[in-house]
C-alpha cells in the first residue's frame, strides 16, 4: 500500500519539488495550499491539490479528515510552508510580527495538532519540519524570520520526546539559501526599514541585496525533496540535518567556534 504524505505550502519551491519527486517514487501526495488554484497544473495523478490555510485550525482539520475518509491514515507530514520577514525590531508592526509566527510557527503546530492523533493511533508517522540554517544562526533584518526557525527547532527538539513511545518520528531539514520563488514572493518587507532615510539604510544597503542574490543563485529545490525521500527510508536518520551549501557552511562552523568568533566570521562575510 502506498505511503501518504501531506505538505503544506506545496504551490512552489521546495514544497511543489517534493511534491512532483514523491509522487514519482509512488507515494499519494496531498499538496496543501491557500489557493488551489496556483497547483492546478499538476501532471502527477498521484498528487492531489488540497485547500489548506495554515491559520486557520478548522481549515486543517477538514483537510486531514478528507484525506483520513480516503485512506484512513497519513504516513509524512511535510511541515513546509513559510515566509521570511525583513524589519528591523524597531520598525515591525505588530501586525507583521504575529503574521510570521501565525504560518511559520503557529501554522506548523496547528497542523501537528490535527495529524498527531491519526498517527497515534496507527503506531507510525513522520513528521518532517523545513527549517532554515538561519533557526541556528542569526542575521540582521531578519529576526523575526529567525525566531520563528528557532522556535520550529524547538518544536522539533521537544515533539521527538513527545511522540516517540507512539512510533512518531519527527525530524528538522535545515535549508541554506535555494533557488525557489522565495526572494521573489515569499519576502516580505517593512516599509520604514526600506525608507531611503531609515537609519538603518545601510545596512539593508549592504545586506539585502547580498540574500537576494543568494537565493535566487541558489541550490535546486530538488536536493530537499531527495533529502526528504532519504528520511522517509531511513529511521536511523539524525534528527536533523543540513542542505546547501551556506547551511553546509554555517552550521559546522558554529559548533566550531565560540559565539563571538563565529559572529566576527559572520559580519566579515557579509560586511556588516
Amino acid at each position: 500500500m502506498s505511503k501518504v504524505v501531506l505538505i503544506t505550502g506545496a504551490s512552489s519551491g521546495m514544497g511543489r519539488a517534493s511534491a512532483e519527486f514523491l509522487s514519482a517514487k509512488g507515494f499519494v501526495v496531498y499538496a496543501g495550499t491557500r489557493d488551489v488554484k496556483e497547483i492546478d497544473n499538476y501532471k502527477n495523478e498521484n498528487i492531489t491539490p488540497l485547500k489548506l490555510d495554515l491559520r486557520d485550525q478548522k481549515s486543517i482539520d477538514a483537510a486531514v479528515a478528507f484525506i483520513k475518509s480516503q485512506h484512513q491514515k497519513i504516513d509524512i507530514l511535510v511541515n513546509n510552508a513559510g515566509y521570511g520577514l525583513v524589519s528591523s525590531v524597531e520598525d515591525v508592526k505588530e501586525e507583521e510580527m504575529l503574521n510570521q509566527f501565525n504560518i511559520n510557527v503557529f501554522g506548523a503546530l496547528r497542523v501537528c495538532k490535527s495529524v498527531i492523533p491519526l498517527m497515534r493511533e496507527n503506531e507510525s508517522g513522520l513528521i518532517i519540519n523545513i527549517s532554515s540554517f538561519l533557526g541556528k544562526i542569526g542575521l540582521p533584518l531578519l529576526t523575526m524570520y529567525n525566531s520563528s526557525k528557532y522556535a520550529l527547532e524547538g518544536i522539533t527538539d521537544s515533539l521527538r520526546y513527545e511522540l516517540k513511545d507512539f512510533g512518531i518520528r519527527v525530524h528538522s531539514i535545515m535549508p541554506g539559501f535555494f533557488d525557489t520563488k522565495f526572494a521573489r514572493q515569499n519576502l516580505v518587507t517593512n516599509e520604514k526599514t526600506f525608507d531611503a532615510n531609515s537609519p538603518y539604510a545601510k545596512i539593508v544597503a549592504t545586506l539585502a541585496p547580498v540574500i537576494v542574490e543568494q537565493i535566487n543563485n541558489g541550490n535546486s529545490a530538488k536536493e530537499v525533496a531527495e533529502m526528504i525521500f532519504e528520511i522517509i527510508q531511513n529511521p536511523k536518520f539524525p534528527a536533523r540535518s543540513t542542505v546547501g551549501d551556506k547551511a553546509k557552511k554555517f552550521i559546522p562552523m558554529k559548533k566550531e567556534l565560540s559565539d563571538e568568533d563565529f559572529e566576527r566570521r559572520v559580519i566579515e562575510y557579509y560586511n556588516l
